[in-house]
């Protein structure tokens, strides 16, 4: 039986519905997904509020509903706690996190393969000149076969056109630092999980997510998830969530603490 979701829950299911409505019902006046979700920023279709309201968008219901279910579960108990102040401050820097530690992790991999072209004589213009194409549905098998001259190889070309094209949306990053303050707040609660018939602690079960979105960030095996599944989100979400909460924590005594 699900608690009763604390204010700034509320306010965040009701907001990611409304996005996910909308999304349906003016698909044919307006492209919420690409006006809101976000884009690569040498993409021509990044805007900066996209760090933002990338957080209320969702690819289909059952994205949303998984989503929204956590929220619910896990983040009500950590707003009981800290209030709502401190719950949306979390909650929207986990967010920020996971997409800035995606983005500095897709610049550093896109980068990588782009200066192999420039060393080779092909300008930086003309590298997104024509990603810029491909994105707009025109061919380029011409740049390619020139790219493919200089050493890029078809996994190069890929990991290319995945960071300039493939738009991030999603909840996911923000839920994952929630359910790193739920860890940190009740270790021992027993969560249970639909593929394991028994209850498995907090402190192990949250622990063991992080892994699994690690070892598939590594591998590029999704085991539990969709294979378009943003881990390094998951991570940077993660990642940021321990920050806060080791901060809060180890000065929850002194001047620092939030009242």
């Amino acid at each position: 039986m699900l608690a009763k979701p604390t204010e700034g829950v509320k306010h965040l299911l009701i907001i990611n519905v409304i996005m996910f409505v909308g999304t349906y019902l003016l698909r044919e006046t307006v492209d919420f997904r690409t006006l809101f979700s976000v884009y690569f920023p040498e993409n021509p279709a990044f805007q900066p509020w996209q760090i933002i309201t990338h957080m209320f968008m969702h690819g289909g219901p059952q994205h949303l509903i998984f989503n929204m279910l956590a929220l619910w579960m896990f983040a009500t108990a950590v707003e009981q706690i800290y209030g709502i102040k401190k719950f949306l401050f979390l909650y929207f820097s986990c967010g920020l996190g996971a997409v800035f530690i995606t983005l500095l992790f897709s610049y550093y991999s896109f980068y990588s393969i782009v200066d192999i072209l420039v060393s080779s004589g092909i300008s930086k213009s003309d590298v997104l000149a024509s990603l810029n194409s491909l994105y707009e549905g025109k061919n380029i098998n011409e740049a390619l076969l020139i790219w493919q001259d200089v050493g890029i190889t078809q996994s190069d070309f890929d990991t290319l056109m995945s960071a300039f094209i493939t738009p991030m949306l999603g909840a996911s990053g923000a839920i994952m630092g929630i359910l790193v303050a739920f860890g940190y707040l009740f270790p021992e609660t027993k969560l249970m999980l639909l593929f394991i018939p028994f209850p498995i602690k907090a402190k192990y079960f949250i622990p063991g997510i992080i892994l699994l979105d690690l070892f598939s960030a590594v591998t590029g095996t999704s085991i539990f998830s969709p294979s378009n599944t943003a881990y390094i989100a998951h991570l940077g979400g993660a990642f940021i969530g321990f920050l806060i909460m080791y901060y809060w924590k180890k000065n929850q005594f002194n001047s620092n603490r939030w009242n």
